[in-house]
């Protein structure tokens, strides 16, 4: 089992910058994936970014070049800087993380957040 606590969430004008973070504990072999998702009421949960454990980024489009997702194997947290916000970035913010939970085991399970509330205001 993986437990996700993430930080960071909050109100902030158009234009300014968040940082979101989250960390990881509990018992498991390995995080593959970490990364974040973002959901607006009445759509699907969407992927914001998404970190590999050897540190390759994924981006969705609507956030190239305004948000970089970093990681710390170490410590099992990942963060992301949003720079540049706008209103349409308004969402929950779920951290999740792909987890192998024991040593030769070939199973992936994905862990959620609780998320985190993100206002950006216009």
């Amino acid at each position: 089992q993986v437990q996700l606590v993430e930080s960071g969430g909050g109100l902030v004008q158009a234009g300014g910058s968040l940082r979101l973070s989250c960390a990881a504990s509990g018992k498991y072999f390995t995080i593959n994936v970490m990364g974040w998702y973002r959901q607006t009421p009445g759509k699907q949960r969407v992927l914001v970014a998404s970190i590999t454990n050897g540190g390759s980024a994924n981006y969705a489009d609507s956030v190239k070049g305004r948000a970089t997702i970093s990681r710390d194997n170490a410590k099992n947290t990942v963060d992301l800087q949003m720079n540049s916000l706008k209103p349409e970035d308004t969402a929950v913010y779920y951290c999740y993380c792909n987890a192998v939970l024991s040593y030769g085991s070939s199973t992936r399970v994905t862990y959620w957040g609780q998320g985190t509330q993100v206002t950006v205001s216009s």
